[in-house]
């Protein structure tokens, strides 16, 4: 794995853009792995100040996110697929019939993963994916378990999960209890990982997920045996491991 450390959040946006930016710049048709929350926003910020400047391309990019709430229509302003349409998709000059988002309105679970299963398989692999990291661990919706998901599935939420999603919603009984998630078999195929974190609040989970064993107890640590693993982060974040890095 390969640790960048940046002194804040604002810096680290920016290298993370710019790992992505030469992505795309490098094969204009590549297929990126996206993720949604509050810290790649900054990322998909820059990625946006970049295209209006001129300097990236998206017309030929395809795009696969890594999750969706079971039961929320694309229209709602908490689903994750309003949430990519709002804060990159609507500002790019993607195509949007070429970025895709687990069905959150198909009920049926086996139907919704065996769709998404075969959307992953027919980009042909992701060459870039982008990773956020929970406070549990959790990566992509990934909760800790006693094995490690190997595709798209759909799971039931951590209390630790609804409960710091609880924020966006106007009540706690909103907040969905489940949703549909790329396994980590799917994520551990991409041929490059980006994961970045954000803040002293992630510390713990940093150190014990990228310097602790490796267990689906802590989903994320699974990454330490992905070949071309890169973690930005701001100096918060890495406070703990600071010196293993």
């Amino acid at each position: 794995m390969k640790f960048i450390c940046t002194e804040d959040y604002y810096h680290m946006s920016r290298v993370a853009a710019n790992i992505i930016s030469a992505q795309v710049i490098m094969k204009p048709s590549c297929v990126l792995g996206l993720a949604t929350g509050s810290t790649p926003l900054g990322i998909y910020k820059q990625l946006i100040r970049w295209y209006e400047k001129g300097d990236l391309d998206f017309s030929n990019v395809t795009t696969v996110n890594l999750d969706e709430y079971k039961s929320l229509s694309p229209d709602n302003d908490q689903s994750y697929r309003f949430f990519m349409n709002e804060n990159f998709f609507n500002h790019i000059n993607i195509s949007k019939n070429k970025t895709y988002v687990p069905n959150g309105l198909e009920l049926n679970e086996k139907k919704a993963c065996s769709d998404y299963n075969s959307i992953i398989q027919s980009v042909h692999g992701i060459d870039l994916q982008l990773l956020g990291i929970g406070h549990n661990g959790h990566i992509g919706f990934n909760e800790p378990g006693g094995a490690f998901e190997k595709e798209t599935h759909c799971v039931d939420l951590a209390e630790s999960t609804i409960q710091a999603n609880a924020r966006f919603f106007s009540s706690f009984d909103e907040v969905p209890k489940q949703a549909y998630t790329m396994g980590i078999k799917s994520i551990m195929q991409a041929k490059k990982i980006l994961v970045v974190v954000s803040g002293e609040n992630k510390a713990d989970i940093v150190e014990e997920a990228f310097f602790g064993p490796v267990t689906p107890k802590v989903p994320a640590s699974i990454l330490q045996l992905h070949p071309d693993t890169t973690v930005i982060g701001d100096k918060d974040a890495f406070m703990k491991v600071r010196d293993s890095i």
